[in-house]
């Protein structure tokens, strides 16, 4: 009877190449959703990610089979950010959250893994994580609509777009309950995959204009769509160029607004670690430990931002890889790391993304972003949150109110609002209200 190979074996082996391959590609749809939604560039986001997870890999010793990449929690920061800010005064505020890691690492390293739980109960970390997918909810209806993601001009022709988005959700759906095997773990890849090729048969056949007319012949007066998909950013990139770095500018504003929102994926980081410790068996709590593994997190999320990558964060897909191919050797991810970066050089790549028509990303977005909202209601049903309770409920109802409903204060050097405000009222009224007495 063969042995499983100890997680901490970190050994090069051949085959490994072609298993962090494989991590990659089922890392591959999230990895690059976060940038075509957000605006940043697709291949700096896989420079990014290889270039993280290798300095994770560092500071934890090389004891962790995880990989980095682009966190979800972030996206409605980042498109806010970047309209308010552009892309490098947004940088400045992700550079911020990944330091507010190394500094929730030595308070862990000081007085113990509790101290965080004591600070950012269910709470407060449930309720900041439903904002942050409820806020981007118009910005899902929009896209899936044809529309551009503010809904201020249309792309694709209504009826056309709500099929091709249709076919990306429900195909990612499908994907998810009924795939086996590798296609189980690439639900969002598999679901963009479809909407694309349903967007290709409607250009080929030359039917989207045909159904919007059918369905709504106004909508088309006085105007003609283009072609779902456009092969010319394809075109106009070269085979190989360096990934098109931005670096960040100073923005104070932009700083106080994603601190308060890094507390939430900061905070969920626990679970990531703990989730990865069972399929392998080994408590990464204890060794390389929680306080290495977020300042690894955090770290490697600074890194990103300082080059105009999305923020990092341990991806759950390749953890569920590592658990359908019993592949513990944290030299697996080191190659998934490598193939990211060299994936980054490819030019013709980023070209290829740029033309995934936007109802396609719309009807992912449909069920992404309602699923994050339901990780935050999930993380006040784990705890077994009473939210009849009065403190509790004040906490979870400011928050809430706060954040989707966009309060703002302006604070002469800096206006702070939104899911940054509301992350901020969560802690400070944790802090300070009384707990509730017995009768």
């Amino acid at each position: 009877m063969s042995q499983t190979p100890s997680p901490t074996d970190y050994n090069f082996r051949a085959k490994d190449c072609l298993l962090g391959a494989q991590m990659l590609f089922v890392a591959f749809g999230a990895l690059v959703l976060v940038p075509l939604l957000t605006g940043l560039n697709a291949n700096v986001a896989l420079f990014t990610a290889g270039l993280g997870t290798l300095v994770f890999q560092a500071i934890t010793r090389g004891k962790v089979p995880v990989f980095l990449a682009s966190s979800f929690a972030f996206i409605a920061p980042i498109i806010y950010g970047v309209s308010a800010w552009g892309v490098s005064g947004t940088m400045c505020g992700l550079i911020a959250a990944g330091l507010l890691y190394a500094i929730l690492s030595l308070i862990v390293r000081i007085f113990g893994s509790g101290i965080l739980h004591r600070i950012l109960p269910p709470v407060v970390t449930g309720p900041v994580i439903m904002v942050i997918g409820l806020v981007l909810a118009p910005v899902a209806v929009h896209m899936a609509s044809g529309r551009t993601g503010d809904g201020a001009a249309w792309l694709v022709p209504q009826t056309s777009a709500y099929i091709i988005a249709g076919v990306a959700l429900v195909v990612t759906i499908l994907m998810s309950l009924l795939g086996r095997g590798i296609f189980k773990l690439i639900p969002i890849l598999s679901g963009i995959a479809a909407g694309y090729i349903a967007s290709l048969i409607l250009d080929a056949s030359g039917a989207s204009a045909s159904i919007q007319a059918a369905f709504d012949p106004g909508t088309l007066q006085n105007w003609t769509a283009p072609a779902l998909v456009s092969m010319q950013p394809v075109l106009e990139r070269p085979w190989f160029a360096i990934p098109d770095f931005t670096f960040p500018t100073w923005n104070l504003e932009a700083i106080l607004y994603m601190i308060p929102i890094a507390i939430a994926p900061a905070i969920e980081h626990f679970g990531d670690v703990l989730a990865i410790g069972s399929i392998t068996g080994k408590d990464y709590v204890e060794d390389p430990g929680i306080k290495n593994t977020m300042l690894g997190d955090g770290i490697a999320t600074s890194l990103a931002a300082f080059l105009g990558g999305p923020p990092n964060t341990t991806y759950s897909e390749v953890s569920g890889a590592v658990a359908l191919t019993r592949s513990f050797n944290p030299a697996i991810m080191t190659w998934a790391a490598i193939a990211a970066i060299l994936l980054a050089f490819i030019g013709k790549l980023g070209g290829f993304l740029n033309t995934i028509p936007v109802p396609v990303m719309g009807g992912i977005m449909v069920l992404l972003f309602g699923a994050i909202t339901v990780i935050g209601i999930n993380t006040l049903v784990k705890a077994g949150t009473d939210l009849m309770n009065p403190r509790n409920l004040a906490i979870a109802a400011i928050i809430l109110v706060f954040g989707i409903g966009g309060m703002s204060f302006d604070l002469a050097v800096v206006k702070l609002g939104g899911i940054g405000l509301a992350g901020v009222i969560g802690v400070v009224l944790n802090l300070i209200l009384p707990a509730a007495k017995d009768h």
